[in-house]
């Protein structure tokens, strides 16, 4: 089903600025259509998405003479930005009532649009009435399909894409590391590492070799990314920090702190410089991403004054407001040491109020440590901010079993509720991700699967292993 069934057209009143824009609006009608956009892109540069959708609307209805496509890719870029769903669906409607479906960039745009609103049924719909697809259509969907969280998805497209005889080119390759990164898949990264190397087509320039770096230290690869990491002469702070956060992935603490100390060195000896000619901008700050990858590394470590000071020094020596994850780190931190209490004191006392992960990841060291007393009352607010979160009845019914608190154990069984979504797993053969769920029967290799999974517990058990089965409910039934 096309587009233009689906959604009318024209705009609907937004709000009441609309007055305000009618006599901005009166004098575009009488200009060319360069005139209004310029209206229109100064608009969508300063964030006036509501004012550049009124002013379209109004110039809509006075006629299309003032309005191009190019009138309509500003309109989109504004209907993205602030994810007006509805305004961008009638706009979509208006290209095709000019006749401006066929033009490149407006079907790009658009596919931006849907993928930024999270509509990917209609950012695919979209893709499949292009009757010629080029690199950049093929770019702008594998896109779509890593930035809402379908890594798998978006490689699939990716080899369909060269089957198609549709050449990747520098854009392309690199969102495909992207998702490389993203599920772990480091043979299909290592054949795109590859692919680059040979094929003369694709420069690889920095943001290549950044998205390279994060993939291997992400895939597991971790010297790998170090050598191109040293190998690259000029560094921004995306380099930095994807080393950064790798060593500190790999429990390489020592590495990602020494990184980080270097990093800052080579700020201070540019400030040096700068009374020698060289530019303010050639500094390489740290953002909110590197700090997480050094707060991790100190959590790894144990470093717990040291991760205080660098949380401090986020906003003290680089202006940066600690977000929700940099706090996570600090009480990861702090549970890993052992220091429930002061972890407990440090979440109540946070600036922004704690996610449920903040306080899962409390409640997961309370378990560990056996402090069921504090366990309860974590649970307690769990259950406030997300009720049907079963996992955190299980962690809870774990904490008493492993203090032999049969009865609170059962008690809390007895609450769980049975709306958890399965949890998923995922493994590369071949360049293939495979995704299983607990007590997958779905995928055609089951029986071998099963088999060979059979075989390893007659291995471990033959071993000698006897596994810790004191938290397990006999009385619930599991289906293997």
């Amino acid at each position: 089903m096309r587009f233009l069934g689906r959604y009318p057209s024209p705009l609907t009143p937004l709000t009441k600025l609309y007055s305000t824009i009618q006599q901005e609006a009166q004098h575009c009608c009488h200009l060319k259509p360069q005139k209004s956009n310029t209206i229109f892109k100064g608009y969508v540069k300063t964030g006036s998405t509501i004012k550049a959708l009124l002013l379209f609307r109004s110039l809509w209805r006075k006629g299309t003479t003032c309005i191009d496509s190019f009138s309509l890719l500003f309109v989109l870029k504004a209907c993205t930005m602030k994810s007006h769903v509805r305004e961008g669906k009638h706009v979509h409607a208006i290209i095709i009532n000019l006749g401006f479906e066929s033009v490149i960039f407006l079907q790009t745009t658009l596919l931006n649009m849907y993928s930024a609103m999270g509509n990917l049924d209609d950012a695919h719909r979209l893709f499949d009435e292009i009757p010629t697809k080029n690199v950049v259509s093929w770019t702008a969907l594998i896109s779509a399909y890593v930035n809402n969280g379908k890594p798998n998805k978006a490689l699939k497209l990716f080899r369909q894409m060269q089957v198609d005889n549709v050449e990747p080119d520098q854009v392309t390759v690199t969102v495909a590391l992207s998702a490389c990164a993203d599920l772990g898949a480091l043979d299909m990264g290592e054949w795109i590492h590859a692919y680059v190397c040979r094929d003369q087509g694709v420069e690889a320039d920095l943001c290549l070799n950044n998205s390279l770096i994060n993939m291997y230290a992400k895939c597991g690869d971790i010297r790998k990314a170090r050598r191109l990491f040293d190998g690259v002469k000029q560094k921004d702070v995306t380099t930095w920090t994807s080393m950064i956060v790798g060593h500190a992935l790999h429990g390489q603490t020592g590495e990602a702190l020494q990184l980080f100390a270097k990093m800052e060195e080579s700020n201070r000896c540019r400030k040096r410089n700068w009374n020698n000619g060289e530019q303010r901008s050639n500094l390489v700050l740290p953002n909110q991403v590197t700090f997480i990858g050094v707060l991790m590394a100190c959590s790894h470590a144990g470093f717990v004054e040291e991760g205080k000071q660098h949380l401090k020094s986020m906003k003290e020596n680089y202006g940066l407001t600690p977000q929700i994850s940099h706090y996570g780190c600090m009480v990861d931190l702090l549970c890993r040491a052992g220091l429930l209490e002061e972890a407990y004191g440090f979440i109540v006392n946070m600036p922004i109020q704690a996610s449920a992960v903040v306080w899962r990841t409390l409640l997961s060291a309370c378990s560990l440590h056996g402090n069921t007393e504090l366990a309860a009352n974590i649970h307690h607010r769990l259950r406030e901010l997300e009720p049907s979160h079963a996992g955190d009845y299980v962690t809870m019914s774990n904490t008493y079993a492993a203090v032999g608190m049969w009865n609170e154990k059962l008690m809390v069984r007895d609450q769980m509720t049975q709306r958890r979504a399965p949890g998923s797993s995922s493994i590369e053969v071949g360049s293939t991700v495979h995704e299983f769920v607990a007590a997958d029967k779905s995928h055609p290799l089951r029986r071998d699967i099963y088999a060979t999974l059979e075989g390893m517990n007659k291995n471990i058990k033959g071993s000698g292993h006897t596994p810790d089965i004191s938290w397990w409910d006999f009385n619930s039934k599991t289906d293997y």
